[in-house]
């Protein structure tokens, strides 16, 4: 075979291997893809179906409901216990636990539970789980790093918070009780500022805790009667009308800045007292015609007989043309830095490449893929003598010079070298494609890192480190279920691999 032949022949290889490539990565989009429309419920935006969980678990993930684990004791507001903890895969948790024998049936209480548990919205802090054991009951939201509504408009050290972020939070939580109306459960019990927190985003989000009853007989909803719905002082039940009505005793807070009974906020009201109302820490800086609509909204809220509140989709429906300031993240509004969180890490034991990745350390990461160099590159390419051209020889010339790059951490360089010897398409190389995942990771290039993850499995299907790579670079993207679908899917493939002595 002559030379013009042999290139021919390595022209043909290059664009085949092009064509196939290309195909198995659009496959791969497209199952993704596919995976994310079609997830459960209990699966969107990375919240766990709903679980029992058992209480040595949570025990471990709360320093056994150590003191020092409490975010919110039994008070005037926050009826019940509540600890934050963390749990093996790294989650973080918020555990109620119920006064014993609140509920002493645990056929009725593990019934609530997973009927709150079937609720699923970006708007609530959601139930992922319970316990029942022995007298103990126990329940298991997301944990919402962020705090309360009241402490950020109560207790502020900082700032107080601004207008439009109060808007929204009247809008959020709004929605979030018209979620529930329409997925059946209609009540919620003691909304207040206390059952509003915000996530690690700094979004406001109602508790899902007030859902469930504090007990099977109903019992305990709120212990400040200044602020209880009337109806509930005559015949101590909670219907719908009630949670307007303690909506609208939120939103007193929202206008005020403080506790104001509604009688007197009423009066003030009336009298048309608005800017007397209004939290003097806002130093006017509100629109009195936004703040006008809010103070009439309220006011009907808190009417006394319950048929002349307004109905759930009437809070929204008056709340969303008042939002402003729609492409400010609220963590910018509330002055808070964002928390990015490395992904839920698997149950069992991590390799190294395991752990760097779930940490997010690409240092640990570029160690590793330097002191592996191209081990598990073997048999990929199978080339005969006539394809060794001077080619050839460039190709593995441009990935020489990548490599003394990525050694020495100049990832550019690396970037334009990997990028020279891939585009040459004689030879594939599923190393190449992971270090220069990783270059574009470390160049604040997340989408192409992706890409580079994806095209190193399309080489090598069942290779853990294109799906730790991937998984680095979904985080980085804020795809967090499906960064951990892909630790998961990793740390599987290492484990078959050392059943079988093969490599990783």
């Amino acid at each position: 075979m002559g030379l013009c032949e042999s290139c021919c022949l390595s022209e043909k290889r290059r664009r085949r291997r092009q064509q196939q490539v290309s195909l198995q990565q659009q496959q791969l989009l497209q199952q993704r893809q596919s995976i994310s429309q079609n997830a459960p419920a209990g699966e969107a935006g990375g919240v766990p179906a709903f679980s029992e969980y058992s209480l040595a678990d949570l025990k471990a993930a709360t320093g056994n409901f150590s003191a020092e684990f409490i975010v919110s004791e039994s008070g005037e507001k926050a009826p019940n216990l509540v600890y934050k903890g963390r749990l093996q895969n790294k989650r973080w948790i918020a555990v109620k636990k119920f006064p014993k024998m609140a509920w002493p049936d645990p056929k009725q209480f593990a019934e609530e539970a997973w009927r709150v548990g079937k609720l699923r919205h970006r708007r609530l802090a959601n139930l992922i789980g319970y316990c029942c054991d022995g007298d103990e009951r126990l329940l298991v939201a997301e944990f919402m790093p962020n705090d309360t509504l009241a402490k950020h408009l109560f207790h502020w050290e900082n700032q107080t918070i601004e207008w439009a972020m109060r808007l929204r939070v009247a809008c959020y939580i709004a929605e979030a009780l018209e979620y529930c109306s329409s997925e059946g459960r209609p009540l919620y019990h003691d909304l207040n500022a206390y059952r509003v927190l915000f996530d690690k985003d700094g979004d406001p989000r109602l508790s899902c805790f007030g859902l469930m009853k504090n007990s099977r007989d109903g019992k305990g909803y709120s212990t400040n009667l200044a602020y209880t719905p009337p109806e509930y002082l005559r015949n101590g039940r909670v219907t719908p009308e009630s949670v307007i009505f303690s909506f609208g005793t939120v939103l007193l807070d929202l206008l005020s800045g403080k506790h104001i009974p509604p009688s007197h906020a009423l009066d003030m009201i009336r009298g048309k007292n608005i800017l007397l109302l209004m939290d003097s820490h806002l130093e006017g800086n509100f629109s009195t015609e936004e703040a006008t609509a809010l103070v009439d909204l309220a006011s009907h809220c808190l009417q006394y007989e319950p048929r002349e509140r307004p109905n759930i989709n009437n809070l929204v429906t008056t709340l969303a043309p008042l939002q402003t300031k729609s492409e400010v993240p609220s963590h910018v509004m509330l002055n808070i830095p964002k928390q990015v969180e490395a992904p839920p890490t698997p149950q069992h034991p991590l390799s190294p490449m395991g752990e760097a990745c779930s940490r997010m350390d690409l240092t640990a990461i570029h160690q590793i893929l330097v002191a592996t160099h191209y081990r598990d590159d073997e048999g990929t390419n199978e080339l005969s003598f006539q394809e060794w051209t001077q080619q050839m020889r460039d190709m593995l010339e441009a990935r020489k010079r990548g490599d003394f790059a990525f050694r020495d951490k100049d990832f550019k360089t690396a970037i334009d070298c990997y990028t020279q010897f891939i585009d040459g398409g004689i030879m594939v190389s599923q190393t190449v494609y992971a270090r220069r995942s990783l270059c574009h990771l470390l160049c604040d290039q997340p989408d192409a890192a992706l890409r580079d993850a994806m095209q190193a499995q399309c080489i090598y299907s069942d290779w853990p480190t294109a799906f730790y790579m991937q998984a680095v670079a979904l985080t980085k993207l804020d795809m967090h279920k499906d960064a951990a679908d892909m630790l998961n899917e990793a740390t599987r493939l290492e484990e078959k691999k050392q059943k079988s002595g093969g490599v990783s």
